[in-house]
């Protein structure tokens, strides 16, 4: 079973370093669903920063695209 404590993973948004902390299963499924993508986690991550409230964290935007992913799969 993986660690449910989050794990700070820095990324490149805009020309910019920062850092996302996700727990591991959630790092998984990023990677995965930007590999089925053909893109890379951090274009990925773009995108959803890009799409995101200014309400929302960086962090809950991911884990709700996630969980919307995931409700879209048949």
């Amino acid at each position: 079973m993986s660690d449910a404590r989050p794990r700070k993973r820095s990324l490149t948004l805009q020309g910019h370093r920062t850092s996302v902390s996700l727990e591991d299963a959630f790092w998984v499924e990023l990677q995965r669903i930007a590999a089925d993508r053909g893109t890379s986690m951090n274009a990925l991550v773009a995108e959803i920063d890009a799409a995101r409230g200014v309400s929302a964290g960086l962090a809950s935007a991911i884990r709700v695209f996630i969980l919307e992913q995931a409700k879209a799969r048949p």
